[in-house]
């Protein structure tokens, strides 16, 4: 069953698979910012949700040790009883006293195999939980370098096409007036700027 956050990130790869490429490129394509916005909008609503998940499971550790002590804890306070039934009989003192040894070392024996097997549980559900975690986190800064990327490219294409547009309006205002008659027409413009109470009202 896949996880809220893979499912977001299977949708991010869909939109990003179903964009269209720029023209003249087949590695660059065009994203709609409001709607690549509300997939990591939801994207980072759902993450806190899904590693606070995964500290869950990070968190039943302790609860395996737990669970793991209290059964050595009864197998011990077990085969002490069962040593002090058998120890109380003072015929069978001595077979009894190496039942009991014998009962003790399997029980602790026993107890360590389950702390020992908790233990290693629990650390591989921890080592899972991080590391898949990370890969999610890792898919999302990847998305995230991707929509950087584009963004920068699209920005350096308008800079060049603003730059071509006033160049091209300064060419059509060079070709509104012959040579000799812009220079004129410049030299009115700084003469005029040079003098602006002269282009006011003349006195009666």
């Amino acid at each position: 069953m896949s996880t809220k956050i893979e499912q977001l990130i299977d949708e991010i790869e869909d939109y990003i698979e179903n964009c269209k490429y720029v023209p003249l490129s087949n590695n660059m394509i065009k994203v709609n910012k409001d709607e690549i916005e509300e997939l990591l909008r939801d994207l980072r609503m759902k993450t806190p949700d899904e590693i606070k998940r995964y500290q869950k499971i990070i968190s039943n550790k302790e609860a395996i040790l737990n669970d793991a002590r209290q059964k050595a804890e009864a197998l011990i306070n077990e085969a002490a009883i069962h040593t002090n039934e058998l120890v109380s009989e003072h015929e069978i003192m001595q077979q009894a006293h190496a039942q009991a040894q014998e009962i003790v070392e399997l029980a602790t024996q026993r107890a360590q195999e389950i702390l020992d097997k908790a233990t290693t549980e629990a650390n591989e559900m921890r080592a899972a939980a991080i590391s898949y975690t990370d890969d999610n986190l890792g898919n999302v800064e990847d998305i995230l370098s991707h929509s950087i990327d584009i963004a920068a490219f699209n920005y350096e294409k308008l800079m060049t096409q603003l730059q071509d547009c006033i160049t091209i309006i300064q060419n059509n205002r060079a070709q509104l007036y012959p040579v000799d008659e812009m220079a004129q027409v410049e030299a009115d413009n700084a003469s005029a700027s040079a003098n602006p109470a002269d282009n006011g009202p003349q006195p009666m």
